[in-house]
């Protein structure tokens, strides 16, 4: 045999090996995928809660030295007492007297009551509350696929594109692989 024969023949085995390894590898590494059939987002409604405030005028009523109104009494019984010493006569001047003295007692308690109720002060207030306000957001995704002619749902934290990636069988969902199937490689 000679040289230039030789040599072919061992270039030609090495080359068909080459080829047939690195078609082997191909196929070894052959990335799978199922086409997506259609993507709806699944949202949720989310309460966020702010507080909401606002100026008040509060009226307060002061607070009274003579809580048992012992002057307005006092006085009104005296002035009473007077005006009823002024009728009648006799017996009756006494019991006018009395009279007078115990309705007066009772109108100047009365007359100091509502003057303590009157007085009042008036102060500004800021008042707040809680409100909710509210905003969607997409918690997931609810995918749609077919895979080998079987159609499937799955709900994915994210678009998938146009492709899920397989491998042995199972979807691969998290998200570098299905990077890969979005641009197609």
């Amino acid at each position: 045999m000679n040289k230039s024969m030789l040599t072919g023949t061992v270039l030609g085995v090495v080359l068909a090996t080459t080829g047939g390894a690195i078609a082997g590898y191909k196929l070894m590494d052959h990335q799978q995928y199922a086409d997506v059939l259609s993507v709806k987002p699944v949202k949720e409604t989310i309460r966020i809660p702010r507080q909401e405030c606002h100026d008040e005028q509060i009226t307060h009523t002061k607070p009274v030295k003579d809580e048992n109104r012992v002057a307005g009494t006092a006085l009104g019984a005296v002035l009473g007492g007077v005006l009823g010493h002024q009728v009648g006569g006799g017996r009756g001047k006494t019991l006018a007297t009395v009279a007078g003295a115990a309705a007066g007692g009772y109108a100047g308690n009365k007359t100091q009551q509502n003057m303590q109720e009157g007085d009042t002060y008036t102060t500004t207030e800021n008042r707040c509350r809680t409100v909710n306000d509210t905003q969607e957001k997409v918690s997931g995704y609810d995918v749609q696929y077919r895979y080998k002619d079987k159609e499937d749902n799955v709900r994915m934290d994210h678009e998938p594109g146009s492709r899920i990636p397989v491998k042995d069988g199972q979807l691969v969902l998290n998200d570098n692989n299905d990077k890969d199937a979005s641009n197609g490689k």
